[in-house]
């Protein structure tokens, strides 16, 4: 890996490069020559957030003091640690040589016939060896608290109970804080740069993590959180908002089984933040990506937290990560030297929405069906009307068109010609003015079927002579056909079928 490292005023750049390229990425290059912004959470996981103008809210971080001491920084634990010993020691040992001064056991300290309250304390040099001797248990025993001084003995148990609290205290923090987690996130790594290319025929944002120690992390997730500003169509300008980032809530994909490197993925669609993101656009846009990645530490059953970062600069558009992991004899090799690598994919430029929209545009059959879709359920409600209908005619229309079934396949062609017209994205003329008619559309529709089959009849009637034509005036259809001679007969049936 090669690094170069660009001086802007007081800020820095570092571009990273990976080992299989010859020199820098197009989209490194460009963020090489621009000045780094300020970010959010740095690339380490720490957050850039200071509190300030707390006033007397401060107050709140005595009410907590214990988790106050555990948060602040080792210097300050140890010069506190080391603080409060030294002024309790000195307390204490003050409070005997007072006892002993009282008493006046320091001008007597030679008298063989004199009990002191403590033997051997003739100076503060004295009574302070005496304070560390009982409290750290040491006893030499040359140095003792005599039967002769109650006070003495009063002393001696608050020391004890003080001694017990501190020591609680302080060494409980020091243990709390040298367990804390937070340096087993130093061993899992995320990858320096995003990618953005194509994965499973969709545009996918990925990046890669790993975890460098042999035991696991338990039940590990894994969350990114979208960071931009944006504002409201109220007005209201929200600086950083928030905004979840699908990396497998749905599916289970976000829980990890964290023993080799892991590509996450983000599949960018209609309901992603990146929706309208462009190879183009990406130049101006500012966000940041913040990657969370938490999990129990399989050795201590403790929670574990790792955090990174990806601006907008870091993010490679065409790019996909090298393979790690190669088979071996017996067992599958990781090679972290490739884990920051990336190469370069062919991928379009254009935005998952800027696809979408080209699509429709290329298939002018699409549109129309999907924007005409109210349309065409009202008017396959409306064939279902007819067909009910059909059924209502009278028999008698059904037995002049000499072919029962005629209504049922009519429909059934009338529907056929509709479902190839909804391709078209309209329908039949004659469908639509049928359910458009406001009112009582069944009657209607009823007596433009019965027309429709008694044209046929009347057009046959027409083209008889005159005088079959008297025939069939004077009664139905039914007493023409038994006037007729059976040649005649013959002949008006095969004009019927």
């Amino acid at each position: 890996m090669s690094a170069l490292r660009r001086k802007f005023g007081d800020d820095y750049q570092v571009v990273t490069t990976s080992s299989s390229g010859s020199g820098f990425h197009p989209q490194q290059q460009a963020s090489a020559h621009k000045k780094k912004r300020q970010r959010f959470v740095d690339k380490n996981g720490r957050c850039n957030v200071q509190h300030g103008n707390l006033g007397s809210e401060t107050s709140r971080y005595l009410s907590d003091l214990f988790t106050t001491l555990v948060d602040l920084k080792w210097r300050w634990n140890l010069f506190i640690f080391i603080l409060t010993y030294t002024v309790a020691w000195l307390f204490m040992a003050s409070m005997w040589w007072v006892i002993a001064y009282i008493r006046g056991d320091l001008n007597r300290s030679h008298d063989d016939e004199y009990t002191p309250c403590v033997a051997n304390v003739y100076n503060f040099p004295s009574a302070f060896l005496f304070f560390i001797e009982t409290e750290a248990t040491i006893g030499y025993g040359y140095r003792y608290i005599t039967d002769k001084c109650p006070e003495g003995i009063i002393l001696f148990l608050f020391q004890s109970i003080l001694g017990s609290i501190v020591d609680a205290f302080l060494i409980g923090c020091m243990f709390i804080k040298m367990s804390q987690p937070k340096k087993r996130a130093e061993t899992l790594m995320f990858s320096e740069h995003a990618a953005i290319s194509m994965r499973d025929g969709k545009l996918t944002l990925m990046f890669r993590v790993g975890n460098l120690r042999n035991s696991h992390m338990v039940s590990a997730q894994i969350r990114c959180k979208l960071l931009k500003s944006r504002q409201t169509p109220e007005g209201e300008f929200l600086p950083l908002d928030q905004l979840e980032l699908d990396v497998g809530f749905s599916t289970g994909a976000d829980q990890l089984f964290l023993v080799s490197p892991l590509t996450i993925c983000h599949v960018i669609d209609s309901k992603s933040p990146f929706y309208d993101l462009s190879q183009r656009s990406m130049q101006t846009e500012q966000f940041e990506i913040v990657v969370i990645l938490e999990g129990i530490v399989e050795t201590t059953g403790m929670t574990c937290q790792a955090r990174t970062s990806y601006t907008e600069d870091e993010v490679l558009w065409g790019h996909r990560f090298f393979p790690v992991i190669s088979l071996e004899e017996g067992f599958f090799k990781v090679d972290y030297s490739q884990f920051h690598a990336t190469f370069e994919v062919p991928t379009p430029p254009y935005s998952v929405k800027e696809q979408e929209e080209m699509l429709l545009m290329s298939s002018p059959l699409i549109a129309p069906a999907v924007s005409n879709s109210k349309e065409r359920n009202n008017s396959v409600e409306c064939l279902d009307g007819l067909e009910d209908m059909s059924t209502k005619i009278p028999s008698k229309l059904q037995k002049m068109t000499g072919r029962e079934d005629f209504p049922k396949k009519l429909l059934r062609m009338s529907s056929t010609t509709s479902e190839k017209a909804y391709s078209m994205g309209d329908l039949p003329m004659k469908l639509q003015r049928i359910s458009s008619v406001p009112g009582n559309s069944e009657e209607k529709l009823v007596s433009k079927t019965a027309k429709m089959f008694s044209d046929p009849m009347s057009q046959s009637l027409a083209d008889l002579p005159p005088k079959l034509q008297k025939l069939s005036g004077g009664g139905g259809g039914g007493r023409m056909e038994g006037n007729l001679p059976p040649k005649l007969r013959k002949m008006n049936s095969d004009r019927f079928t």
